[in-house]
């Protein structure tokens, strides 16, 4: 959530040439509880995702649950942002704004979550639908979902960023859908932006090597139609240029000693819009 290229800076422990900073295994817990906090709070959001529902009372529910879980919202109060979360419906690529916005029948939207839980920072994001999910809609979604799989199916040590935006790519563009290039995934821990960038295209073996230890989001966006946004007069919510529709589905993940574990999974099984 809320791709920034004024990433923020973690100056304990060891960091990267790049400026990666590199946690230790015992870091792995606090990661694991924050992200276990915003996955919980996304799981409990699908029975509110219906035609009439407004996005502004989804957000009223995560706000109470943020509070009730004892976390702290990273969102509100981030630079003026005054909401628990990000809400983008159908061609809103990301940083959609909750208000009055009533859902139809058919809609897509992502819901974007990041608290912050003794101090470590869990970030998510997934795909829900109100009502019918139609089509051309659930295969975009089926589409960005397994692009982020097999983008953290690359990661591992001695494998590099390049190799994750590669197989996100190459898997997007093969099925005639395009990849978002405005935005990107971006490390976090203890803060809530940090480098590197993750860029969800790119070629296999370019880009920073990931080490043990990296934490970072991985956060496609896709769209149906051509990759261009455009960011609207409230400086927040970013667009399709061609209104096409768009998708998203982020984890955030560890780098261990022979592969990758996910911060964010679903506890109840409920990341896929279509659970059950």
């Amino acid at each position: 959530m809320f791709w920034s290229r004024a990433l923020e800076k973690d100056t304990r422990g060891r960091t990267t040439r790049d400026g990666i900073r590199i946690y230790d295994p015992s870091d792995f817990a606090g990661m694991h509880k924050a992200g276990e906090v915003a996955a919980r709070i996304l799981d409990a959001m699908a029975p509110l995702v219906y035609p009439g529902q407004t996005t502004g009372a989804i957000d009223a529910e995560i706000t109470r649950m943020v509070q009730e879980a004892g976390a702290t919202s990273a969102t509100i109060g981030y630079k003026g942002y005054q909401h628990a979360s990000c809400i983008s419906v159908n061609h809103v690529v990301c940083h959609g704004i909750p208000g009055g916005k009533v859902l139809k029948d058919g809609d897509i939207l992502n819901i974007d979550v990041t608290v912050i839980v003794d101090g470590w920072f869990g970030d998510t994001s997934r795909m829900y639908v109100a009502g019918k999910l139609p089509r051309k809609a659930e295969r975009l979604i089926q589409i960005t979902h397994d692009a982020l799989m097999l983008g953290i199916e690359q990661v591992k040590p001695g494998n590099t960023f390049g190799d994750i935006g590669h197989a996100i790519q190459a898997f997007v563009e093969g099925h005639r859908m395009s990849v978002v290039r405005d935005f990107c995934g971006h490390g976090l821990g203890r803060v809530f932006h940090a480098p590197p960038n993750v860029l969800h295209y790119g070629r296999p073996g370019t880009g920073a090597v990931l080490e043990e230890g990296m934490f970072f989001t991985i956060e496609p966006m896709v769209n149906l139609g051509r990759p261009e946004t455009k960011t609207l007069a409230d400086d927040w919510t970013a667009v399709t240029r061609d209104k096409s529709l768009s998708a998203q589905f982020e984890h955030s993940v560890g780098v261990t000693a022979d592969g990758v574990e996910i911060f964010t999974l679903s506890p109840e099984g409920r990341f896929h819009p279509t659970y059950g």
